[in-house]
């Protein structure tokens, strides 16, 4: 009895040399961009040349447009990196766009109620250390748990997130200015009471030197350090790390409080030194958008900056299509979702080989 088999053949691969990962995901964007030109010269008639050359122009056509690019790369990438750690770890912490609303929301708890009674000097200290001690709590809730009892950590991760919007929804009707607004407002406008100051002129650079300073620190501390050693072989193999005398749950909540406190830095930064502000939705969604760079990156970094610079330009050339064009935006969101499938999938040929079967006979 013959039996059929299958006409393409699949295997696992070994580690591929770096350069060769880097062709496959080089032939990925071409092909991506080919097929956005297609589908932009069959749906709308325009040239995709142009297309390309408006979303260039919507991320880099004017000195502020450049600025701002770089301002949200900043704030991606320093998400993306806070939640590395515990995705090294294979804690799958979806609980990022909590863990910064909730240092947005210390923040602006601290800008508003003492912002009047202390300088500048000593607010932001202050802000800094709450930010990032409520993120630390927003990670450190999960982690005792996963290390106590075993529970699911995206689940209570993901629903850390809806408390945390809670939260902030409940504190802007108390703070709400003017009352029955629904919304605070520019918090301290007049006075600028722990808004972070410029450096050389420049409002956006402050973020991006600490986001810069947290890519540093983040590649020695998972590369080189001890805790980056461990956080890697629990990733491998819980049991082995315990083989090995590293004692895990210790490492699981350690890593989730860096992650949360990270997360909670960030929230700082986009309260005190970008909106000034707190709304539901100041994170953006950047928290789920943080877990796709930081996998795509294969947790290294470096690497990510250039996947979130990726993405961050998709995303602001997307409006600037819109307006230009007069197309509706779920089309720059069609040609952004082109691009991530085939880059996603490109990873499947660095995993795995594809070749055709040979033909012959099996006998069964």
């Amino acid at each position: 009895m013959n039996k059929k088999q299958s006409l393409f053949h699949i295997a696992k691969r070994g580690t591929l040399p770096w350069y060769l990962s880097a062709a496959i995901r080089g032939c990925a964007i071409l092909l991506a961009l080919i097929v956005c030109a297609l589908v932009t010269m069959l749906m709308t008639g325009e040239n995709p040349i142009s297309i390309y050359g408006t979303i260039f122009h919507g991320a880099f056509g004017t000195a502020r447009k450049t600025w701002v690019t770089f301002q949200n790369l900043a704030v991606l990438l320093g998400i993306s990196l806070a939640v590395t750690p515990a995705f090294k770890m294979r804690f799958w912490n979806i609980g990022a766009e909590g863990q910064v609303l909730v240092g947005c929301l210390a923040t602006a708890a601290c800008m508003i109620c003492i912002g009047d009674k202390l300088p500048n000097g000593l607010l932001i200290p202050i802000m800094i250390i709450a930010a990032i001690a409520a993120g630390a709590l927003w990670g450190f809730l999960p982690a005792f748990f996963k290390a106590r009892w075993n529970t699911n950590e995206t689940l209570f991760t993901l629903m850390m997130n809806y408390i945390a919007t809670q939260l902030a929804a409940y504190y802007i009707i108390v703070w709400e200015v003017p009352k029955g607004a629904g919304q605070i407002g520019i918090i301290n406008q007049n006075t600028n009471a722990g808004w972070l100051p410029k450096i050389a002129g420049k409002q956006y650079l402050l973020t991006i030197l600490v986001v810069a300073a947290m890519t540093v620190f983040t590649y020695i501390y998972l590369k080189y350090s001890k805790h980056g050693y461990e956080i890697a072989v629990v990733g491998e193999s819980k049991r082995t790390a315990s083989y090995a005398g590293i004692k895990v749950e210790r490492v699981i909540i350690r890593t989730m409080v860096l992650s949360g406190a990270m997360c909670g830095l960030i929230g700082f930064l986009l309260t005190a030194g970008i909106d000034h502000t707190l709304t539901t939705t100041i994170v953006g969604g950047r928290g789920f958008t943080a877990v796709m760079v930081s996998w795509m990156a294969k947790f290294n970094p470096i690497v990510m900056i250039f996947t979130s610079l990726l993405l961050v330009v998709l995303s602001r050339g997307a409006g600037e299509i819109s307006s230009v064009f007069g197309l509706n935006h779920s089309f720059a969101d069609i040609l952004t979702g082109i691009m991530l499938f085939f880059i996603i999938g490109s990873e499947f040929f660095i995993n795995y080989k594809v070749s055709l079967r040979k033909a012959g006979k099996k006998e069964a």
